[in-house]
């Protein structure tokens, strides 16, 4: 019925098909122009992480802003009078640019220690390391001791320092509610805009102040700018990198310029018509799925090889008829067998729907609308294109067998035993290695060393306390206090509205935060570490180490100006919640941190050697959601990959209605992609939201050879019903097929070796090698299967 139809609707009318396509090509073509790209954080999470709502609302509460920091590490010193004039004009030039708040630098630190005033004096009136008349090595010696500022604004060895950028708040869209997609799209893209101009910007100062010694910008900012630059960068570079190899393969297969121009244009229409697809639909490309046109292009290739090596060989069969007859051939001959190498495909892609994480979903999405557009493509503009050429022009030089082909054939037929054997020590090796597979990972190791975000990171990591964070939040029980005699004393400090502010400040609540804030500080994955008890340590060293007791304390807090309040206390606590919160970095660059066992150890310490109930604290931070990523890679591969083999096993069963013959179809894929992990597992390369996808998208592409070269063999055994011939056959026609199609999926995923995201790189050297064992596999294994099982009767 299908292929009744196909027949005479599209085959019998190629001037009508090619004037729809080019329709659907300018069509979509236009709204390729909506096509956009997402570098944000929110791209790296699980949708609808419960911790990341509560990261939004603790930073909310305790004050947050966008910022980017600077890493200074001058040639001269940090406090000779040339450093400090150097690090005072940077300073002034970045504050002069528009789009910044503030900029605190070493220079901006309130100097308490610097004279012999009374503690609330040197409060209301602090010194900098910039003022006249201050002891700059004092200043210096007490912020490198301060618990607050040490590796923090300054490195423990006092020879680098960080400077703070703060962002002004970008420009809120009013009444978001009653704004159309479009124009609350068009109002985050001017944002993205002002920011990569903002990062430009910056850089450009910075470039000006090269002669003053190494500075590295960081931040979130530039990081999300930056994957923006490498996801447009990956998409040019591998669209054009695999498009050139393309043409090249067709050049060495065909050596015939038809067979090179007919399957460009089923890629560059596929290509185009699912970008512009992607625009209307208002999807956007992130990190993970900026390879997808390089993905498209080899997978639209791969089922252009396929029809166009069996019209060459119809062709060659059948010299007398015309070109209609014989597209008419190819079409019915491959109709199925390429239908079902889609439809595979797509299951395996699909299985990445359960992944949790929406870049991943939406990758697995893409590509199932990509290759459902390049099926369509392909059974269309192909025959439509050969429709208009010569009869005489469709002939390529024979060439003799394929030397490759031929050699794993006769390995097949002569050396079985051999083969089963090695395939026994290759699953044997593929269970130790996943055995070893392991999800931690650290974001610096994402990025090349030779970039700026892995030498920012760096050397925040090791020289200012760590990179990413992680925030306790301590929930106190609600307590009534009673006024304290002592209180009188103080009665002169304050009016009656801050009174009651004052005794929030209990023994149990300072010693409570002390003891937890020294026991994360002790921890060897924690840097920097900061919380009240850090003012408190301040305080006790201004008040000539004699501590402070909890009354003068909470009197001092009332008394204390508003900005340094602002800036050092309220973001550690909040007597309005009951809370407080102590916030830490994790040296991210550490190389045996296991996040999930780390999270574990504090929360049964918090619980077990402090007593807290689960409800009197909360762990937050980037570090929580990251570790929900990588645990949530891990379930998701084992369900991903039951799905993707159960999928395609029911495929198979369908497609050729023997149980047996599916068995012996699915195996030699399925043990390609486990060995593939198992590699991965075996050099300690940890997974990561790419390298995940790996074993369910090479059986997804791997099976397609299965289905090509069983398919044949069916059709051939009916005519010679003989094994051996039949496999001799099948390697010199369908096995070249699938020799060339591989070859060229092979190195199109070596393309991604180019990419300056190292999962990416990844991702393209091990889908490469996996499809290359597959290929191997399919030529080998499979054929042996065949000749020991004999699946279509003796």
């Amino acid at each position: 019925m299908i292929d009744h139809l196909y027949q005479n609707s599209i085959l019998k009318n190629p001037k009508s098909i090619l004037i729809i396509l080019f329709i659907a090509l300018i069509s979509f073509g236009y709204h390729s122009k909506d096509f956009r790209l997402d570098a944000s954080s929110e791209t790296l999470l699980i949708e609808g992480d419960p911790d990341l709502e509560y990261l939004k609302k603790i930073t909310k509460r305790y004050g947050s802003k966008d910022f980017l920091v600077l890493t200074h590490t001058p040639n001269d010193g940090m406090v000779t009078d040339s450093a400090i004039n150097n690090l005072l004009s940077l300073k002034y030039k970045l504050q002069s640019l528009d789009w910044v708040h503030s900029v605190i630098t070493l220079l901006d630190i309130p100097l308490l220690d610097n004279s012999d005033a009374p503690l609330q004096e040197r409060l209301m009136n602090f010194k900098t390391l910039k003022d006249e008349g201050v002891n700059k090595e004092r200043g210096f010696r007490e912020i490198l001791a301060s618990p607050v500022f040490r590796n923090f604004v300054i490195s423990e060895d006092g020879k680098t320092s960080g400077i703070i950028v703060n962002i002004k708040e970008n420009e809120k869209l009013e009444n978001v509610e009653n704004k159309s997609d479009k124009e609350i799209q068009i109002f985050r893209d001017q944002i993205k805009k002002k920011n990569h101009n903002n990062i430009l910007e910056i850089r450009e100062v910075i470039k000006s102040y090269d002669d003053i010694g190494k500075i590295y910008l960081g931040g979130i900012p530039m990081i999300a700018d930056d994957m923006m630059s490498f996801i447009k960068s990956d998409i040019i570079v591998f669209g054009l990198g695999v498009l050139a190899f393309i043409v090249a393969t067709l050049w060495i297969v065909f050596r015939n310029l038809i067979w090179i121009v007919v399957p460009i244009g089923s890629c560059f229409f596929s290509v185009i018509i699912m970008t512009g697809l992607l625009g209307l639909i208002g999807w956007k490309v992130t990190v993970i799925s900026s390879n997808f046109i390089a993905l498209m292009l080899i997978l639209t290739m791969a089922m252009n090889i396929h029809m166009s090596t069996r019209f060459i060989q119809l062709r060659k069969f059948y010299p007398n008829k015309n070109n209609h007859e014989i597209i008419t051939l190819t079409t019915k001959k491959m109709f199925l067998p390429i239908l079902y190498t889609a439809l595979t495909t797509i299951i395996a892609f699909l299985s990445l729907i359960f992944s949790e994480i929406k870049p991943v979903i939406d990758f697995g999405l893409m590509m199932t609308f990509g290759l459902i557009t390049s099926f369509i493509i392909t059974f269309t503009l192909l025959p439509s294109l050969l429709s208009f050429v010569k009869d005489n022009n469709t002939f390529v030089k024979d060439s003799a067998d394929s030397k490759i082909t031929s050699f794993l054939g006769k390995i097949s037929i002569n050396f079985k035993n051999q083969i089963f054997i090695i395939t026994g020590i290759v699953i044997i090796l593929s269970i130790i290695g996943i055995s070893r597979l392991e999800v931690e990972n650290s974001f610096i190791n994402y990025f090349s060393k030779k970039t700026e975000i892995y030498k920012g990171m760096k050397l925040i990591d090791e020289k200012l306390g760590g990179t990413t964070p992680l925030e306790v939040i301590l929930k106190f029980p609600e307590k009534k206090v009673e006024k304290l005699e002592e209180d009188d004393e103080f009665e002169d400090w304050g009016n009656e509205e801050k009174n009651d502010e004052k005794y929030w400040f209990t023994k149990d609540k300072i010693e409570t935060i002390s003891q937890i804030h020294n026991y994360l500080d002790s921890l060897p994955e924690t840097g920097k570490v900061l919380s009240f008890s850090s003012i408190v340590d301040v305080a006790t060293q201004l008040n000539n180490n004699k501590p402070l007791g909890t009354l003068e304390m909470g009197v001092l807090y009332t008394k204390i100006p508003e900005n340094i309040k602002t800036e050092i206390i309220d973001p550690y606590i909040s007597i309005k919640d009951n809370e407080a919160r102590i916030s830490l970095r994790i040296i991210d660059s550490q190389k045996d941190l296991k996040r999930n066992e780390l999270i574990k150890k504090i929360n049964h310490d918090l619980q077990n050697e402090f007593g807290l109930n689960e409800d009197r604290y909360k762990l937050a931070g980037v570090m929580i959601l990251f570790n929900n990523l990588l645990q949530s890679l891990f379930k998701s591969q084992i369900l991903t990959l039951g799905l993707v083999m159960l999928g395609i096993f029911g495929m198979f069963v369908i497609l050729f209605k023997n149980i047996k013959l599916s068995l012996i179809g699915v195996v030699p894929n399925f043990i390609a992609a486990f060995f593939i992990l198992g590699i991965i597992g075996m050099l300690e390369i940890p997974l990561d939201m790419m390298t995940i996808t790996i074993a369910a998208i090479t059986i997804g592409i791997a099976v397609d050879n299965s289905i090509h070269y069983i398919y044949r063999f069916k059709e051939e055994f009916n005519k010679i019903n003989d094994y051996k011939k039949t496999l001799k056959t099948c390697h010199s026609t369908v096995g070249v097929a699938i020799l060339n199609t591989s070859i060229t999926i092979v190195f199109g995923f070596s393309i991604l070796v180019l990419s300056k995201f190292i999962p990416t790189i990844y991702f393209g050297i091990f889908t490469g090698l996996a499809m290359l064992l597959a290929m191997i596999s399919v030529l080998t294994l499979l054929p042996s299967l065949i000749l020991v099982f004999k699946p279509f009767g003796k």
